[in-house]
Order: structure tokens, then C-alpha cells, then sequence
């Protein structure tokens, strides 16, 4: 089965990109934000402190790879940012002039139905 692919250029410079990517935990909240959530929800999901997941965080959402999706109320009645990942594929060529990355974007199409099948609102 073949299916389409909407690679596009990094936006992010690529150093940038495999700097996120390649630290500790990264990959995890990237896998793990497959549909629209806080940073306590990630911390708790990925197994790590609220104070690294944050920092994941901010480096992903520096390198375009994750993005914040909103609001919601926490359990504890606070207004929270909620986070999801802006692709489904990473792809790094390595060459003579340097390596540079390519993405498969996350249709907006395929956000929503993800939401639906895990129940999220």
C-alpha cells in the first residue's frame, strides 16, 4: 500500500531540530503528544519530572516540532496550555554538505480523527 507523503523542508534550521530531538526524553513526548496535552499529562505519560518535561517542551515547540494547541481547565480548575505534535515523520539525511531533516506534516484531518478514536474532546 502506498500512501502520500507531504514532505516539506525543516522550517526550523536543522541543527536546531536534532538538537531537540536528540535529548532525553524528546522522542518519548513527541510520540506521546499524538493528540492535544498539558505538560502535567505529558510528565506523567512519559514517566519524567514536570520541570524536564517543560523544558522538552519549550526546545520542541522552538523547533516547530510541537506546537500549543490551546487551553483547557486542569482537574484542578486552572486555565492549562495543551501541547501536540506538528508531524508524524522525521526524516535526516546525512551528506557531505551536512545533515539536513524533512517532515511529514500532521494533517489537521488526522489530528481530529486521532482525537476521536483515543476520546479525546
Amino acid at each position: 500500500m502506498t500512501r502520500a507523503r507531504s514532505d516539506e523542508r525543516s522550517d526550523s534550521p536543522t541543527p536546531t531540530v536534532l538538537s531537540a530531538v536528540g535529548k532525553e526524553y524528546s522522542a518519548a513526548i513527541l510520540c506521546a503528544a499524538a493528540t492535544p496535552k498539558s505538560a502535567r499529562r505529558l510528565s506523567d505519560d512519559v514517566g519524567i519530572p514536570i520541570a524536564t518535561c517543560y523544558r522538552r517542551i519549550e526546545e520542541l515547540v522552538d523547533a516547530g516540532l510541537l506546537t500549543c494547541d490551546g487551553q483547557r481547565l486542569s482537574e484542578e480548575g486552572r486555565q492549562t496550555n495543551v501541547y501536540r505534535r506538528t508531524v508524524d515523520e522525521l526524516e535526516v539525511e546525512f551528506s557531505l554538505e551536512g545533515p539536513t531533516c524533512s517532515r511529514e506534516r500532521r494533517s489537521e484531518a488526522r489530528v481530529r480523527l486521532q482525537e476521536r478514536l483515543e476520546g479525546e474532546p
